[in-house]
């Protein structure tokens, strides 16, 4: 059976869903439907964050989270914001199998990719997270959990305990093999945080990039970020020419999808900052110039994010380059 034949017709189709279901998925759902489970294959899944910010609603979890059902157990793809939505997911995934979770891959260092990682290893789960990413879960910790806590509330946090994998990977890249499932962990530069990596299930041809590629809202660049490695981990991850690409933020899809609301954004990003210093514009000149760039603006949250993507593009690149 080819790849495209074990895809379901939603996910090929994703562009063409409904006015009601395009509603519906702009809106902040609540926690309980973010938790329906969607078939990518019949062993790998996931589940569509909010496109929201992180609310009382969505209990904070506005990021995807996927899972393999492998004949030796479910591997897990981040682990929630807490304790709390990470026993959710445990019992969402119980829906669709009886293997336990074996397995959690941390694909970043967001709150809500791994706060939930408390709960899984007192389930008997092995956290699997490269060196650098468990590093920088360590450093952003405390503000992180201090942040969500203020925005959720103490008892959607209740039990939450930041534990970054016990014990880290070193290097940049870990291939594994696990019931008949081929795993590639792919170190994506600093990213949106520093130790971001790329899931790559190459049988499959599915690649989960966590906060590497958003579709359907902004992607945001944070005084940390490195919009240049990002773009070169999205031309790495389009090397691989996936059939579907499950975004860290936006419904899976395919790759000509990710290129025009991720890689078609950075590029011109970096394009254009490189173009304004080398002509010695200002920074004000800069973001004046790119405060507008209409083929980016059917993503949601344009407004809050772009102009501030272009100037903190302008400090790296100034700063580094």
């Amino acid at each position: 059976m080819s790849a495209s034949a074990r895809i379901p017709h939603l996910v090929l189709t994703g562009l063409l869903l409904s006015p009601l279901a395009m509603a519906q998925a702009d809106e902040d759902r609540p926690i309980e439907h973010i938790l329906e489970p969607r078939a990518i294959t019949d062993q790998i899944h996931y589940f569509f964050g909010s496109l929201e910010n992180r609310t009382e609603t969505n209990l904070g979890m506005n990021n995807n989270v996927g899972f393999v059902i492998t004949d030796k157990g479910v591997v897990l793809i981040d682990s929630g914001p807490s304790h709390h939505v990470a026993q959710r997911i445990e019992q969402a995934v119980a829906e669709v199998t009886d293997q336990p979770i074996t397995h959690v891959i941390n694909l970043g260092s967001q709150d809500h990719r791994w706060l939930g990682n408390e709960y899984f290893l007192s389930q008997g789960a092995e956290i699997l997270a490269l060196e650098r990413t468990a590093a920088t879960q360590a450093e952003f910790a405390r503000q992180h959990l201090d942040r969500l806590t203020d925005t959720l509330g103490d008892a959607a946090m209740a039990g939450t305990e930041p534990r970054p994998a016990p014990s880290p990977i070193a290097g940049d890249r870990h291939d594994f093999e696990l019931g008949g499932v081929r795993f590639e962990m792919v170190h994506a530069g600093d990213a949106h945080f520093p130790g971001d990596i790329l899931l790559h299930l190459p049988d499959h041809h599915v690649v989960f990039t966590g906060d590497v590629v958003y579709t359907e809202r902004m992607l945001g660049i944070h005084p940390w970020s490195n919009p240049v490695e990002q773009l070169k981990a999205f031309e790495t991850m389009a090397s691989w020419a996936p059939e579907v690409v499950v975004p860290g933020h936006g419904e899976a899809t395919d790759l000509a999808t990710a290129q025009r609301d991720t890689g078609d954004y950075l590029a011109t990003l970096v394009r254009e900052v490189r173009e304004g210093l080398e002509n010695w514009e200002t920074l004000d000149e800069v973001v004046a110039r790119l405060a507008d760039l209409p083929e980016f603006q059917h993503l949601r949250h344009y407004d809050d994010w772009h102009r501030m993507n272009v100037n903190r593009t302008y400090l790296f690149m100034e700063a580094n380059f």
